[in-house]
């Protein structure tokens, strides 16, 4: 994620819903970023055309699990990019499409807009590709884009876009010939060979925070998880992220050393919650022995644990900071994983993941 500058990638089906939750968790981000309102509204166009135009052109639903859409953010702008599977019969008319409008000035595309609108007529995958142009005129007419061969049936097309700070393009024209698909196509194959549906890399803030949970019960929504096994995913998840609140040691480092992640993993158990983040080293014994107390514990044992460090809480000027863990615990019905990297004498990277049932049967076990 670092060595790409990614922030965020997404595989799986793109629908109303979830387009709604993508596009506000980089609105949330962006927000904390140098980016003024024009760029950030011109950035937004783009993402909501992208989503629309992988929704639109999901083609064989068997393949629409396949689609991508990730955010990658570095000191000159943001990098918006979607992957998904499409026809051969497709490839010819959309490639037409993108190489007639990076051949164009911006006062011609928007006479085309102008054109295509007042003569096409709409169908299920749009009209006269008004979303393509409709993202070039927005963003400036330069698309960045690649077809990668699946088999002789099917291709996995590839649409990004880079902007600056102001909105516009990155792409002055001579870049397209040097663009490449292969990295989206290695990083869907790597998500879907470890069942990853979700991946958040990035500073957490209380908006983040809350654009991440929204995604995450939209995505169980979604997949026909019934409502009270939604309602733990949801809960541990919160957990979770607070977790990494608690051990923030601040931007600044985390850029430098280690951005925290936020994991979605489907399993054929449950759904599987990864954290990560920087804990300073003076910390890990404390946090090591609350997670070999609440993992030496089963279910009626958490319960008891609960009520014993509730009351501590209240007791003490200074929370016991187990209460969070033993409820991750006892709610997955799971011993807790974890890991602990070191990074530098100052600090290590903290790995926490559990797995949480969605089918009724829970157990305690290692």
């Amino acid at each position: 994620m670092m060595d790409d500058h990614l922030i965020f990638v997404y595989r799986g089906v793109v629908t109303i819903n979830n387009s709604e939750s993508l596009l506000h968790l980089l609105e949330k981000e962006m927000e904390h970023s140098e980016f003024g309102f024009i760029g950030r509204k011109r950035l937004f166009m783009f993402v909501l055309e992208s989503l629309q135009n992988v929704s639109r052109h999901i083609g064989n639903s068997d393949h629409a699990a396949m689609s991508l859409v990730v955010y990658s953010k570095n000191s000159t702008g943001y990098t918006v990019t979607t992957g998904n599977v499409i026809s051969n019969d497709d490839e010819s008319e959309l490639r037409n499409q993108l190489e007639l409008l990076n051949s164009l000035e911006p006062k011609k595309i928007r006479a085309l807009y102008r054109q295509r609108l007042s003569s096409t007529t709409l169908s299920d995958k749009g009209g006269a590709g008004l979303g393509l142009i409709e993202m070039a005129k927005k963003t400036g007419n330069k698309l960045d884009f690649d077809f990668i061969r699946i088999n002789d049936d099917l291709l996995y097309f590839i649409l990004s876009k880079s902007v600056d700070e102001s909105g516009k393009s990155m792409n002055t024209g001579l870049q397209q010939s040097n663009f490449k698909g292969d990295n989206i196509v290695n990083l869907e194959k790597m998500m879907s060979s470890n069942n990853i549906a979700m991946v958040w890399s990035g500073h957490l803030s209380s908006d983040i925070e809350e654009q991440v949970l929204s995604f995450t019960e939209t995505k169980m929504h979604e997949n026909d998880i019934d409502l009270r096994a939604q309602r733990k995913v949801f809960s541990i998840m919160v957990e979770c992220l607070q977790n990494i609140s608690k051990y923030n040691p601040g931007f600044d480092i985390e850029k430098k050393l280690g951005m925290p992640v936020a994991m979605i993993v489907t399993e054929e158990q449950g759904v599987r919650l990864t954290i990560g983040n920087l804990i300073r080293n003076n910390k890990i014994h404390i946090l090591k022995d609350k997670l070999k107390t609440v993992n030496s514990y089963d279910k009626r044992g958490l319960k008891e644990l609960y009520r014993i460090a509730l009351a501590e809480d209240e007791i003490k000027p200074e929370k016991t900071g187990i209460l969070g863990l033993i409820d991750i615990a006892r709610k997955s019905g799971h011993k807790l994983d974890y890991d602990f990297e070191k990074v530098n004498n100052d600090y290590y990277y903290y790995a926490l993941s559990v797995l949480v049932e969605i089918n009724g049967n829970e157990n305690h076990s290692v």
